[in-house]
C-alpha cells in the first residue's frame, strides 16, 4: 500500500485500509493495513484528515481512527503545533465532544483523551484553569444536547484526565507542575461528584461514572482529608449491588495512596465504616457471595496493610484497630477451600507480614506492650492458617481441576512462608504448640482424627524447620519419635512426612542415634512413584548432611536405590538427584568400599552404554546415552573423598583417615575412558551428547580438583581431537576448567599448553570463516582467554599463539548483538589490557591495534539488536540536539570496563587515541558533536581527565557515561534523567 501523501486520494486510501483492517479475513492484508494506518496517524496529513473522519455520516470504526489520530498528534507531536492555534484546537475538540455526547461511546472516550492530552500540555501557563473551564463548559445550557448526555461526557472527560496524566510523556519537571495544578483543580471536581452522588434521582449509571471518576482522581495523591465526603458516599454505595464493585475500587484507591498515612485523623474516621461492613461480610459468606466478601476484604486489608504503623501509633484507639485486625482474621479464615469455595483469604497474608514488621519495629518498651496484645492474635492466626492449609476430602479433591490443584499448592506455599515469618514473633513457643497438638492427635484413644489435620500440623513444622535453625529445639526429638506412629495411607500425607524429615536432616546430623527412626520410612517411600520428588529429595538431604553417620546403612541405601533405578520408577531429574545422594553417601566410606559399591552401581549402565555404542545412532539411542552419561556425571559431582567442600565441624570428620592411592572416581573414569571415546566417535556431530560427555569430566574436575591430575594428559588429548574435528562450546568450557585448576602446575603445563594452542588455532580458523553463527563458541572462547590470562599469563608468551589474531577476534566479538557474548569479550579485555607491560606481545598488539578496540566499544549498536542490555556507548550519527535517536538504547552497559585497565596501564597511549578515533571516524554525529561542543568535550571528556582519575574506577565509568551523553546531544536533558 502506498505511503500517506497529501493527494486527494488519501481519504479513499484510508477507507480502504480501515476496511481491510476490520473486515478482510486475510491476516497478511490486516497486518499490511495496520502498518500503513500507523504511518498515516503520524503523518503531517493527519491534522487534516482526522477531522474529516469524524463526520457523523461515517461508521464508528472510521470515527474512532480519526479521534485516535488526533490524540497521537497532540500527545506525541505537541511541539509541531503553533501556540496561536492552541485555542482553535481546544474549541474544535470541545465541539466534537459535544457532538458525540449522544453518539458512539468509544469515539467519545477517544476524543476526551485527546482533549485531556491537550489540557496537560497547556497546563499551567497556557491553560491554568483547564479543569474548571471544562466543568463550566459542559454545565452551560445547550439546547442541542441532552443534559444527561452532557453530564456523562463531562464525567468521561474528568475520568480520563488523570489516567492520561499517569501515562503521559511529560518531562519529569513538567509532571510535577501539572500534578500540583491537578491537585488544586480537584476543588472544581469533587463538589460536582458529591452533588451527583447525593441526588436521589441520579440514575445508577451516572453514580457509577461518578465513582469511577473519583477513583481516577484519588490516584493523583489528593490529600485524604479532601476525599472524606466522597469516601463516605462510596461506603454508602456499597449497599447497592450495581455500584458495589466500582465503590470498592474507589475506596481502595483512596485508602491506598502513599500520602494517606499523613492524615491520621481521617484514617481513624474510616475505621467505623469499615467495621460497619462486618454484617454484610458475614451475610455474603453465608450466602456464598464470593464477589461481595472479596470486595469487603479488599477494603479492610487496604486500610490495615497500608496504615498499620500509623494506626498502631494511636494508642488511645487500640481497641478499634484490634477490631479491624479481628475483621481481617475473619477474612483469613473464611470457610471453604481456596480456590474452589473461596478466593478471599489469600488477600490477607501480606497484612500479617506488615503488622508483625511494624510491631517489631517499635522501641523495646512499646514493642512489649503490643506483643502482649497481639501474640494471642498470631497464635490464633497459626490455627487459622493450618486449618486453611488442610486438603479437602479425597473424594472432593478428585473433582478438582489441575489448575485448581496448582493454585492450592501455591496458596499453601504462601501459608508456609507466613508461618515461617510468624516464628520470628512467637519463637520456640510456636513449635511447642504444634508438637503438643500433634502429640494429642497421634496418641489419642478416641476416634482417630482425619489425616488432613495431621498433615497440616506436620506442614507447619516443615515450614518452620526448612528455614529456621531448630537444632536446639527441645521438641524435635519428640517429633522424630512421633513420625513412625503416623498411619500413612494418603499420598499428600506421605509427601509431607518426607519433606518434614528432609527439613530436619541437619538436626539428624547432630543426633545420629535418631536416624534409624526415619530412614526406613524414606527408603520405603523410594519405591512409590507418587512420592518420587519428596522421597528422593529427602534422601539426598540426609545423605548430604548425615553422610558420616550413614556407613552402617550404606549397603541398604545403595541396594534400594539401585533397585528403583533399574526399575525406572523415577523420572530423569529424580534419578539424577538419587545419584547425587549416592555420591554423598559413598564419599564417607573407605576407598575399597567405594570401589565395591561403584562397581555394583554403575556396571549395568556401563554394559548398556557399550551396547548402545555399537548400535547405529538414532533418537532413542541418543536419549538413553544422555541419560546414562547424566547419571555418571551427577554421581561424580558429589563423590568427594577428599571433602574439598565439606564444612562439617564434627569430630568424626576430623578423625577420617587421609585416602591413599588413586581417587575412586579417577579409577572409574580411566576404566570407561575408551568407551566414552567410542561413544564420541559416533556422536561427535551431536552437541547434546558432546555436552553430556564433557559434563562428566567437568563436574569431576570441579569436585576432585588436584585429585583429578592423573586424567589430565589423556583428557587434554581427547579434547583436542574433539575440538579439531567439530568445534563445540562445551569442549571450550571444559578446557577452561583444566586451565583454571592445572595450568599453574609445572607438571601439567605441557598438555594444558598444547590443548590451549590447539583450540585457539581452530577457533581462529572459525573466525576467519565467519563466527556469526556460533555465538556460544565465541562466548566460551572469550571466557577461556580471560581465564588463561588470569591463571597462567605465560600462555600468551607461547610462540605458537598469534596474539594479534586473538586481539582482533576479541574486537570482533564486541560487535556481536548477544549481550552474554559481549560481556565475555569485555571480560577478556579486562584481563588483557593490564598485561601490556608484563607480556611484551600483548603490549605491542595493544599499541598497534588499540584504536580498533576503542572504535568497537564506541561504535553504534548493530541494527536489529535487542533494546537491552546494550554493550557499547551507542553514539549515533548526528541526532537532533535533545532528541534521542530511535535506535539508541537508554541503558549504558559497563562499557567503561574494558577501557579502564588500559587507562590505568597506558594512559599516554589511549588518551590521544580516543581523540584520534573521534576525529577520523567520519560519522556526521561525531563531527557535529566535536564541532558544536568542542569546549564542552575539552572540559568534560574522560580521555582528557582520566590520568588524574585512573585510580577511581567508579568515577571513570561516570565520565565515560557523561562523554556519551555529550556526543549524543543528550547531556542535561530530561531524557537522561533515569540513566
Amino acid at each position: 500500500m502506498a505511503q500517506p501523501c497529501s493527494s486527494s486520494n488519501v481519504l479513499f486510501s484510508l477507507f480502504q485500509a480501515l476496511h481491510q483492517l476490520y473486515y478482510d479475513p486475510n491476516i497478511e492484508n490486516k497486518n499490511l493495513a495496520q502498518k500503513w494506518l500507523m504511518q498515516a496517524q503520524v503523518s503531517p496529513q493527519a491534522w487534516h484528515f482526522s477531522w474529516l473522519l469524524l463526520n457523523l455520516d461515517k461508521v464508528p470504526e472510521i470515527q474512532y481512527f480519526g479521534a485516535s489520530a488526533l490524540h497521537i498528534k497532540i500527545s506525541r507531536y505537541w511541539n509541531d503545533i503553533p501556540a496561536d492555534q492552541y485555542e482553535s484546537l481546544k474549541s474544535q475538540l470541545f465541539s466534537q465532544i459535544t457532538r458525540f455526547a449522544s453518539g458512539s461511546k468509544i469515539v467519545l472516550t477517544r476524543l476526551c483523551v485527546a482533549l485531556a492530552s491537550l489540557a496537560l500540555s497547556m497546563m499551567p501557563d497556557a491553560w491554568p484553569c483547564a479543569v474548571a473551564d471544562m466543568v463550566r463548559m459542559f454545565q452551560a445550557e445547550d439546547s442541542n444536547v441532552d443534559g444527561r448526555a452532557r453530564c456523562l461526557a463531562l464525567l468521561e472527560l474528568l475520568t480520563v484526565l488523570p489516567e492520561e496524566f499517569q501515562t503521559s510523556r511529560l518531562p519529569q519537571y513538567r509532571k510535577g507542575q501539572v500534578r500540583s495544578v491537578l491537585a488544586q483543580e480537584c476543588g472544581s471536581v469533587f463538589p460536582l461528584l458529591e452533588q451527583l452522588l447525593q441526588q436521589q434521582d441520579s440514575p445508577g449509571f451516572i453514580k457509577q461514572k461518578v465513582l469511577k471518576c473519583f477513583s481516577s482522581w484519588v490516584q493523583l495523591e489528593i490529600p485524604l482529608m479532601d476525599c472524606e465526603n466522597l469516601i463516605q458516599a462510596a461506603f454508602t454505595s456499597l449497599q447497592d449491588p450495581e455500584l458495589f464493585d466500582t465503590a470498592v475500587e474507589a475506596i481502595v484507591n483512596a485508602i491506598s495512596q502513599p500520602d494517606a498515612q499523613r492524615y491520621v485523623n481521617t484514617l481513624l474516621k474510616l475505621i467505623p465504616p469499615v467495621l460497619g461492613l462486618q454484617e454484610q461480610l458475614r451475610q455474603a459468606v453465608q450466602g456464598g457471595d464470593m464477589e461481595t466478601s472479596h470486595g469487603i476484604c479488599r477494603i479492610a486489608v487496604a486500610l490495615g496493610e497500608n496504615h498499620s504503623r500509623a494506626l498502631l501509633d494511636q494508642v488511645q484507639h487500640w481497641q478499634s484497630f484490634l477490631a479491624l485486625v479481628n475483621m481481617i482474621m475473619f477474612c483469613t479464615g473464611i470457610p471453604g477451600h481456596y480456590p474452589v469455595n473461596e478466593t478471599t483469604s489469600s488477600l490477607t497474608l501480606t497484612f500479617w507480614y506488615t503488622l508483625q514488621d511494624d510491631i517489631l519495629s517499635f522501641e523495646p518498651d512499646k514493642q512489649a506492650v503490643y506483643q502482649q496484645v497481639y501474640r494471642p492474635v498470631y497464635f490464633q492466626l497459626v490455627d487459622v492458617l493450618l486449618h486453611k492449609a488442610q486438603f479437602p476430602s479425597d473424594e472432593e479433591y478428585g473433582f478438582w481441576s489441575s489448575d485448581e490443584k496448582e493454585q492450592f499448592r501455591i496458596y499453601r506455599v504462601d501459608i508456609s512462608d507466613t508461618l515461617m515469618y510468624v516464628y520470628e514473633m512467637l519463637g520456640a513457643e510456636l513449635l511447642s504448640s504444634l508438637y503438643d497438638k500433634l502429640g494429642r492427635l497421634l496418641t489419642s484413644t478416641e476416634q482417630p482424627s482425619s489425616w488432613q489435620h495431621t498433615e497440616a500440623l506436620l506442614y507447619g513444622f516443615q515450614s518452620i524447620a526448612e528455614t529456621i535453625d531448630v537444632n536446639y529445639s527441645d521438641v524435635v526429638p519428640g517429633l522424630i519419635g512421633l513420625i513412625p506412629r503416623i498411619s500413612i495411607s494418603n499420598v499428600q500425607l506421605a509427601d509431607t512426612v518426607m519433606f518434614t524429615i528432609g527439613a530436619l536432616s541437619e538436626w539428624l546430623a547432630d543426633h545420629p542415634v535418631m536416624i534409624n527412626n526415619v530412614l526406613p520410612l524414606v527408603l520405603q517411600a523410594l519405591g512409590n512413584p507418587e512420592l518420587s520428588i519428596s522421597s528422593v529429595s529427602t534422601l539426598k538431604k540426609i545423605c548430604r548432611e548425615c553422610k558420616y553417620d550413614l556407613p552402617p546403612y550404606a549397603a541398604n541405601i545403595v541396594a534400594v536405590s539401585q533397585d528403583v533405578l533399574m526399575k525406572q520408577i523415577h523420572k530423569t531429574s529424580q534419578c539424577m538427584w538419587l545419584m547425587q545422594a549416592l555420591g554423598f553417601l559413598l564419599s564417607a566410606l573407605q576407598v575399597e568400599e567405594i570401589l565395591k559399591n561403584l562397581h555394583s552401581l554403575i556396571t549395568p549402565y556401563i554394559q548398556q552404554l557399550e551396547k548402545l555404542a555399537d548400535e547405529t545412532p538414532n533418537p532413542s539411542n541418543k536419549l538413553a546415552i544422555i541419560h546414562i552419561l547424566g547419571l555418571l556425571s551427577n554421581l561424580f559431582t558429589t563423590l568427594d573423598i577428599s571433602h574439598h567442600d565439606d564444612d562439617h565441624e564434627s569430630t568424626e570428620v576430623k578423625k577420617l583417615p587421609v585416602p591413599q592411592g588413586p581417587n575412586p572416581v579417577v579409577v572409574v573414569l580411566q576404566q570407561v575412558f575408551q568407551l566414552i571415546q567410542k561413544v564420541l566417535s559416533k556422536w561427535l556431530n551431536d552437541a547434546q551428547v558432546v555436552e553430556s560427555v564433557c559434563a562428566i569430566f567437568e563436574k569431576s574436575v570441579k569436585t576432585l580438583l588436584d585429585d583429578f591430575a592423573p586424567m589430565v594428559p589423556q583428557l587434554c588429548e581427547m579434547l583436542g581431537q574433539m575440538y579439531s574435528t567439530i568445534p563445540q562450546a562445551s569442549a571450550l568450557d571444559l578446557t577452561r576448567q583444566l586451565v583454571h585448576i592445572f595450568a599453574h602446575e609445572p607438571a601439567h603445563f605441557p598438555p594444558i599448553k598444547a590443548l590451549f594452542l590447539l583450540v585457539t588455532s581452530v577457533t581462529l580458523t572459525l573466525f576467519q570463516q565467519g563466527p556469526r553463527d556460533h555465538p556460544d563458541i565465541v562466548d566460551s572462547f572469550m571466557q577461556l582467554l580471560a581465564q588463561a590470562l588470569k591463571r597462567k599469563p605465560d600462555l600468551f608468551l607461547c610462540r605458537g599463539l598469534d596474539v594479534q589474531a586473538v586481539f582482533q577476534c576479541g574486537v570482533l566479538s564486541l560487535k556481536f548483538p548477544e549481550a552474554l557474548t559481549v560481556k565475555a569479550s569485555c571480560g577478556f579485555f579486562t584481563e588483557l589490557l593490564p598485561r601490556c607491560g608484563e607480556i611484551p606481545p600483548v603490549g605491542q598488539v595493544v599499541h598497534e591495534n588499540g584504536k580498533l578496540l576503542l572504535q568497537a566499544v564506541l561504535e553504534p549498536a548493530p541494527q536489529g539488536e535487542p533494546p537491552s542490555p546494550p554493550p557499547r556507548l551507542c553514539v549515533p550519527a548526528g541526532p537532533a540536539r535533545g532528541a534521542p535517536p530511535p535506535s539508541s538504547p537508554r541503558r549504558l552497559a559497563p562499557q567503561g570496563e574494558p577501557l579502564l585497565p588500559g587507562f590505568e596501564c597506558c594512559p599516554r597511549l589511549l588518551s590521544p587515541l580516543a581523540v584520534l578515533v573521534l576525529l577520523v571516524a567520519g560519522a556526521a554525529g561525531w563531527l557535529w558533536a566535536m564541532g558544536e561542543y568542542w569546549q564542552s568535550l575539552a572540559h568534560a571528556c574522560p580521555c582528557l581527565r582520566v590520568s588524574r582519575e585512573r585510580v577511581n574506577k567508579r568515577r571513570v565509568k561516570e565520565m565515560v557515561k557523561e562523554f556519551t551523553l555529550l556526543c549524543r546531544g543528550l547531556h542535561g536533558t530530561e531524557y537522561t534523567a533515569d540513566y
